[in-house]
This record gives structure tokens, sequence and C-alpha cells, in this order.
């Protein structure tokens, strides 16, 4: 079981993807637990501020340290030992690696970025700043959705099939390879028939090199990591 808190000045934005699905499962069986922490409640003043224009000019605003500072205290008092997560353009690259090492942990808090990004005082609160990616997006609740899924499936008992979260693509360097079900044909297209051949053996051969012939043409970088 993990429980998973993400600070975000939009929680209602969580609503639809994690109430459907397979994160609504995972946390209607109990094996994960995801808490919002509205920043709002946290904020100065009668309009409870949460940011200001940064020092040296510039565009845009700086989400202020004390409102983010106090929700991650109040976070850590339930969640206590969890790493605390920026999800940053300027962090380190979010990968299936990080998911795994994070789907070992009790807990996780993650802190959902906005405007022109943190006041850099607040890192000194942080534990990692992660990027899912090379491009800005207009907010961390995409980062955050995407971060607590791809830990959640990881728990054992979320997807159901022992494997399933081992037999895919990223788990190891290669892509995973092409799957087929029913109809054993479509429009002209067979499924292969060593997948119809009951042989485990050559069936799992034929995954691996597939799984390599896929790479080669998609993700060239990933085989030149090993």
């Amino acid at each position: 079981m993990i429980r998973i808190d993400i600070i975000t000045l939009f929680p209602d934005m969580f609503k639809g993807p994690f109430d459907m699905s397979m994160l609504w499962k995972a946390r209607d069986r109990g094996l994960v637990t995801i808490e919002f922490w509205d920043l709002r409640e946290y904020g100065l003043g009668p309009r409870r501020t949460v940011d200001d224009t940064p020092y040296g000019g510039g565009d845009g605003m700086v989400l202020k340290p004390e409102p983010m500072v106090a929700a991650i205290e109040a976070a850590k008092q339930v969640n206590p030992g969890a790493p605390v997560v920026a999800l940053t353009p300027t962090g380190r690259v979010y990968d299936q690696a990080l998911a795994r090492e994070f789907a070992k942990l009790p807990g996780l808090i993650l802190l959902a970025g906005h405007y022109e990004g943190f006041d850099e005082r607040i890192m000194t609160y942080v534990d990692d700043q992660l990027s899912i990616g090379d491009y800005v997006l207009t907010g961390g609740e995409l980062p955050a959705m995407i971060i607590a899924d791809s830990v959640a499936r990881l728990i054992p008992g979320v997807l159901g099939g022992e494997n399933s979260a081992h037999d895919e693509s990223f788990t190891t360097n290669l892509l995973e390879y092409p799957q087929y079900t029913r109809p054993v044909e479509f429009r002209g297209e067979a499924v292969p028939e060593i997948l119809q051949s009951g042989n485990h053996a050559s069936i799992a051969k034929w995954r691996h090199d597939k799984s390599v012939e896929k790479t080669k043409a998609v993700r060239p970088d990933k085989l030149e990591a090993d």
C-alpha cells in the first residue's frame, strides 16, 4: 500500500481521472490512498495569496514560500518519511525506473507547480525535482496525475494479473512486443501463427525479437543505454 499526497491549487482537476478505472479500484480496495491539499487554504491574508511578482522583473507570478512550506509540513504530519517531490520543467526526467522506486515506498508527497514556478527557497524542503518531459505545461496537475497513475499500477494487486506490470514497455530497455486478441483474422490481417501454436518457448523468443525490432525502429537510444 502507498499513500500519495498532492499539494495543488486545483484539487478538482483530479476528480475525473482518479475516480475512474484502475485508480478508482485501487483506492476502493485500500491499496492506494490519494489525498489532496488545497494550497489556497494556506494562502496569506484575506485573499489567501499564494503567489507574487518575481524579484528582478519578468512576466508571470511565482509561488510564495510561506503557503507551500506550510502545506508541505501539514502533509508530512500525516505522511511522515515520504519524500517531497516538486514537479517542474527544470527537474530530472521521470521514467519507469523511478516509478518502480516510488512504488516500494509507503508514501509520496507531490507538489504541483504553477505560474512561473516555485520560489527557490521552497526547494530547501524538497527531496527531489522531477519533469515528465522536455516541454512546459500550464501546471503540475497533469504530471502529478501521471506519476500517481504510474506508481499506483505497480502496487501488487492493483492490475490483477501477477505479471501485468512487468511484461511491458520500459520494464527493461526494450519496448513491448505487439499484442493480439480475437478475432484470429481482421480485414485480411491475421494473428501470427506462432502466437496460436501454444509453444511457449517459441512465443517468448518471437516476443523478444519483436521487442528488439520495435525498439531499434522507434527508440534506438534505449538499446544504446544497454
